[in-house]
């Protein structure tokens, strides 16, 4: 099962199972986890919020057998409401929900808080900081969004501008601030100057390595990680 790490704000990367061997998840999720990821990042699309149709409650639950870190699932689906239990049985500790999917997020993000999980809240490029203001207090971690979500291996959109603000309105409460699209040794340092803890990454973790030969995961891990901390 998963454990509940207390809060706190060092670097935190959490590679995305969406550039990971298809045929092959249980083992790549041990991979990178044996390899230095401090979460699992799960891309739940739908096809229709986004354009492109990935993993269902029963996928979900199949990895979490898998994932002994943090198991963070990401909802780029809309409606959201009808499956957050479907998600808090298949073993999500953080569900996290796009501000743009619905008219109601405070209530989805209580409905989340609810079921057992921590809340998440996802911010596209175009959505601004402002979007969340008043959901913060029920808000264990904002995403935001460094693409247009939908596809891995797109180029990186700076946002560092909204981290920063994120960063401001966040204050002391204990909110992660996680980067998805485009991170890599070059892109992390901005990000971690301007305030994300969780960054994640799909190609740039799984690039040069495979489930038998997974130490490249590792140096990929480590060198996002440096890069990251080094602007710190």
């Amino acid at each position: 099962m998963s454990f509940n790490p207390p809060f706190n704000r060092r670097i935190k990367i959490a590679p995305s199972i969406l550039s990971a061997d298809f045929a092959d998840f249980g083992r790549e999720i041990r991979a990178i986890e044996d390899q230095g990821a401090d979460w699992v990042h799960v891309d739940v699309m739908d096809g229709h919020f986004v354009p492109n149709l990935t993993f269902g409650p029963p996928a979900v639950k199949a990895f979490r057998k898998h994932v002994t870190t943090v198991m963070d699932v990401h909802l780029m689906i809309a409606p959201v409401d009808p499956y957050i239990e479907a998600y808090a049985e298949a073993g999500a500790d953080i569900l996290t929900a796009h501000v743009e999917a619905g008219p109601h997020i405070h209530r989805t993000l209580q409905a989340i808080r609810g079921a057992g999980m921590k809340a998440g809240v996802a911010l596209n490029p175009g959505t601004p900081a402002e979007a969340i203001q008043h959901v913060l207090d029920l808000t264990d971690l904002v995403c935001v969004m460094t693409v247009n979500p939908g596809f891995g291996g797109q180029k990186f959109i700076d946002m560092t501008a909204k981290v920063r603000r994120l960063r401001e309105m966040i204050g002391d409460r204990e909110v992660h601030v996680e980067i998805d699209g485009g991170v890599t040794p070059a892109t992390a340092p901005l990000v971690a100057a301007a305030g994300a803890d969780v960054l994640v990454a799909g190609s740039a973790v799984f690039s040069g390595g495979s489930v038998s030969n997974s130490a490249p995961y590792g140096e990929n891990i480590r060198a996002i990680r440096a890069a990251a901390e080094a602007a710190l």
